[in-house]
């Protein structure tokens, strides 16, 4: 690796794909109104930069599962678009296929949360407990 590139080249391009796309959506670029409010979370792209799985979420507060899958819809049928452009905007050799997919991550993290709280309220968890409990190193094999 060269000095001064901490980072993975896929993780480079992962960032910029990330980059290149909320641009092109915050334009509205993707003309079909259920890829309005999309906003891109995070990108993943492979080891062999053939493939970029794109994690999308919406403005609006709460969208129904219907409206989620609307937009995933909606991106994947401009992927083509999407990936042309993305793919002026890049130095590489190849543009990375993308495939959009929901964020659930949000939905998933709220749901923890709400476990935990019930815990609380409950007197079954104490965060207290948690923090005071010292974490024993792991011993080498």
């Amino acid at each position: 690796m060269k000095s001064g590139t901490p980072f993975k080249r896929s993780v480079r391009v992962a960032e910029r794909i990330r980059l290149e796309l909320s641009e092109l959506l915050l334009r509205g670029e993707v003309r079909d109104p259920r890829a309005a409010g999309a906003m891109v979370s995070r990108v993943e792209v492979t080891d062999d930069l053939s493939l970029a799985r794109v994690y999308v979420r919406l403005l609006e507060t709460d969208p129904s599962a219907k409206r989620q899958r609307d937009l995933v819809l909606a991106l994947e049928g401009a992927r083509g678009y999407l990936r042309r452009e993305v793919g002026q905007r890049l130095t590489g050799k190849r543009t990375p296929d993308l495939r959009f997919a929901w964020d659930a991550g949000v939905e998933h993290s709220q749901r923890v949360a709400g476990i935990l709280d019930e815990l609380r309220s409950t007197g079954e968890f104490d965060d207290k407990e948690v923090d005071d409990k010292e974490v024993e190193p792991e011993a080498d094999s």
